[in-house]
């Protein structure tokens, strides 16, 4: 299935539109990440446990969404949209939500 931040596809005709889709992950971070990542912080440099918690999040999100396009019976979503947000008391959540458009295109 193809998923595109562009409203359309070169190329390809979108012959239907199916619908707004949207996937979801919400993540809790860990005591001692967050201690981890307050030390990073502090002496600089990039917090690779938030890294990779931020990307599992992401890909989670994209793959419901992409789940939901192929119940609806689509090929391809576009439009696509990523949302990142912290959560709960002093961030300790963290959400990503993906929304698009499902549709069908034409090869």
């Amino acid at each position: 299935m193809i998923v595109t931040t562009t409203p359309t596809m070169e190329g390809r005709k979108i012959t239907r539109y199916l619908g707004l889709v949207s996937g979801s992950a919400i993540i809790g971070t860990s005591f001692v990440r967050d201690f981890f990542a307050r030390v990073t912080d502090t002496i600089g440099g990039r917090s690779s446990a938030y890294e990779a918690e931020l990307e599992k999040s992401r890909n989670t999100a994209v793959s419901e969404m992409r789940q939901k396009a192929q119940r609806l019976g689509a090929n391809a979503v576009v439009g696509v949209r990523l949302d990142h947000e912290a959560l709960g008391e002093k961030g300790s959540l963290l959400m990503v939500c993906a929304t698009g458009t499902a549709v069908t295109v034409a090869d």
